[in-house]
């Protein structure tokens, strides 16, 4: 287990932190509450596991970590920094540049080839043609599919979709890095590929990242795992059981 993995999770200064997070649905049946008052930060380098059922707010949590939602109490810090008194464009500018999303499905654009599906974001972000091509290729060889760098998605297979998804999630140099269930579509074997490049770029960037998945076998190989348990995260030995009762309630 790394030392950031052992230090108490109160550090606002850690690349993202959550601070009495919380969030509540309207349903035409009432309230739905799905965050009562989460807390959780993630240092720079650190690998955290977010192991829980579905409809216990692992999404929820994660598009509010990420900046997509906005909590209806709470606070939320990228680098340290508040984020509640930013606008929409100031939201958007802030994901941009500090925090990367991969998806169980690639969601990457199909009439672009993989090269192109991360130099866009990162011309986006402001970068020349020149310098996002040259950091794209990097990442893409780092991952090992340099050689499918012309074809386009649907040319690709699953792991290869993916390894592209997650260049571009990373290629901005992001300070967080955020993951649904990254490897949930793919086979055993392929997912271990996807799994050990992933963590071997995350230790070699030194991004803080969140990852959530219902493999706990990956999740024991990552620095801490945490679950929500009544709207507040807690941790959660993936080998035990969650200090409060098993998650998944069998």
């Amino acid at each position: 287990m790394s030392a950031a993995a052992e230090k108490p999770d109160t550090d606002d200064n850690g690349a993202v932190a959550l601070r009495g997070v919380r969030r509540v649905y309207q349903t035409g049946s009432g309230e739905l509450l799905v965050l009562r008052s989460a807390d959780i930060s993630v240092a720079p380098g650190e690998i955290v596991a977010l192991v829980a059922p579905s409809g216990a707010g692992k999404s929820t949590l994660l598009h509010i970590a990420g900046l997509l939602e906005k909590p209806d109490a709470g606070e939320v810090f990228v680098g340290g920094a508040p984020t509640s008194t930013l606008d929409d464009s100031g939201r958007t500018a802030l994901r941009r540049t500090e925090i990367g999303f991969v998806y169980q499905f690639h969601h990457l654009l199909p009439e672009f080839s993989a090269l192109e599906n991360v130099v866009l974001p990162q011309m986006i972000a402001g970068l020349s043609k020149r310098e996002a091509e040259e950091r794209g290729r990097e990442t893409l060889t780092y991952l090992r599919v340099e050689h499918r760098m012309t074809h386009r998605p649907a040319e690709l297979s699953g792991g290869e979709q993916q390894r592209v998804a997650i260049a571009r999630a990373v290629a901005n140099a992001p300070r967080v890095l955020l993951a649904d269930e990254p490897t949930g579509n793919l086979d055993p074997r392929t997912s271990r590929h996807v799994f050990d490049a992933l963590l071997g770029l995350v230790r070699e960037s030194g991004v803080a990242a969140l990852i959530a998945t219902h493999n706990l076998a990956l999740a024991a190989e990552m620095d801490r795992t945490i679950t929500i348990e009544d709207g507040i995260i807690v941790p959660l030995d993936p080998l035990g059981g969650a200090t409060g009762g098993n998650p998944f309630g069998n």
